[in-house]
């Protein structure tokens, strides 16, 4: 009796295990070769894609089949700018003296969830209180539905700077902080920012290298880090292997990012045809963010929104990202997809892509921008951003062909991440 019990739960176990998902697809979108791929059928194995078959197949009886013959297929998208656990508000300024760290971790999770059923299954967090971080694992344990998180924790600033967590704050209040808090004022300051960073668990590593736009502090654009401090930065990020992320709007600031060995400039409002000759040659890409450009500079026109001293630069700097990413484009610097989500909605951030169309990037470079080219950026382009077999099942739907009409990935039907189906 024993062994018939042994005998069934074996077979009970393998059943389960050896059950897939059979995804019959009416277009498969080749984001490698930006090609339509007629009626295929994706099989998926536990968070793996098996194999991709000619035509509409189904396997066995205790097989799961999906069918999305009428849906247009692609990979789960990538967003290399998000801040996740924060959305701006009239309310902002006031919530870090009222929010405890439970409330911004209960925000997060919303704004999680609303990412990946925006089909974005993968994104790259750059900077809030360090809640990212225990979001992102609460997301790789199953406990909060949200897409595959690679963070930077706190970003690093200098004193004053963009991203120094006391600005604004009356003298009693602001303290010294330093590296542990992100704020650095020397090169030996900014190897402990990293290493402390490591330490608390972040994926990649963000500077503020120009003044910001929301920011309480008067300059949107100018240098705050010097060359000495980021070669430091960078070459401990290295060590690490860490990937390395700058927010930039000025372009001296750019420039002295790109020397100083940082991957990606984020925004690159006023970035100069030098600067931009500089990233081709150093291979460093642009995140350009549009999206977050263009709510800010609407949002400084409602009285009220923001501080007057984030009005006037919103107002300033939120327009010319667009027009700037244009001739990026057009002078062949790498681009990379990246929204800043959290300046604007979390789920609004496929807009992107319908920005980058309109002033001249080929519909398929830019879906190419949301998937490969940011999988390898992250260094899992192995694992992701291709329906490829082998791959992890990240994969999204939408109604129409995005080649047709880009505004389409704005409407996601299904989500799929690591084979388990969220939205359908």
């Amino acid at each position: 009796m024993r062994n018939i019990l042994h005998i069934f739960l074996l077979l009970s176990v393998y059943t389960i295990t050896a059950q897939d998902t059979y995804i019959q697809c009416g277009t498969i979108i080749d984001v490698a070769n930006g090609k339509s791929i007629l009626e295929k059928t994706i099989v998926v194995s536990g968070d793996r894609i098996k194999t991709i078959d000619n035509g509409f197949t189904s396997g066995t009886n205790e097989d799961i089949v999906i069918d999305l013959k009428t849906k247009v297929v692609l990979p789960g998208f990538i967003d290399m700018h998000v801040h996740i656990e924060q959305e701006s508000g009239p309310k902002t300024y006031t919530k870090r003296f009222t929010d405890n760290e439970a409330d911004v971790a209960f925000e997060s999770t919303v704004y999680a969830k609303r990412t990946l059923m925006a089909g974005f299954t993968t994104v790259r967090d750059l900077g809030g209180t360090g809640v990212n971080i225990a979001l992102r694992n609460a997301i790789d344990k199953g406990l909060v539905v949200g897409p595959r998180i690679f963070t930077a924790g706190k970003a690093i600033a200098t004193t004053g700077g963009h991203a120094d967590p006391t600005n604004g704050m009356k003298k009693e209040l602001r303290g010294n902080p330093g590296p542990k808090e992100g704020v650095v004022n020397s090169p030996e300051d900014g190897k402990k920012a990293v290493r402390q960073r490591y330490k608390d668990g972040a994926d990649v590593i963000k500077i503020t290298a120009t003044g910001g736009v929301l920011s309480v502090a008067k300059s949107g654009h100018n240098p705050q880090f010097t060359i000495e401090e980021i070669k430091a930065i960078t070459e401990t990020a290295k060590d690490y292997g860490m990937l390395t992320a700058a927010h930039a709007h000025g372009d001296e600031g750019m420039q002295r990012a790109i020397l100083g060995g940082i991957k990606t400039i984020e925004h690159g409002t006023m970035m100069s045809d030098e600067t931009m000759e500089l990233m081709k040659q150093h291979n460093t890409y642009l995140v350009p963010t549009i999206t977050a450009g263009k709510q800010v500079a609407e949002k400084a026109k409602i009285q009220g929104f923001f501080p007057e001293i984030v009005a006037q630069k919103a107002a300033a700097i939120g327009p010319l990202i667009q027009d700037m990413f244009k001739r990026a484009y057009k002078k062949g610097v790498p681009i990379a997809f990246g929204t800043d989500a959290g300046v604007f909605p979390h789920g609004l951030n496929a807009k992107e892509f319908g920005y980058m169309v309109e002033v001249g990037m080929p519909i398929k470079e830019a879906l190419k921008s949301a998937t490969i080219t940011n999988a390898k950026l992250l260094g899992v382009d192995d694992k992701i951003g291709q329906i490829k077999e082998g791959f992890v099942a990240d994969i999204i739907a939408v109604d129409n062909n995005p080649f047709n009409d880009i505004h389409t990935v704005e409407k996601v039907s299904f989500v799929m991440k690591e084979g388990v189906v969220y939205k359908r």
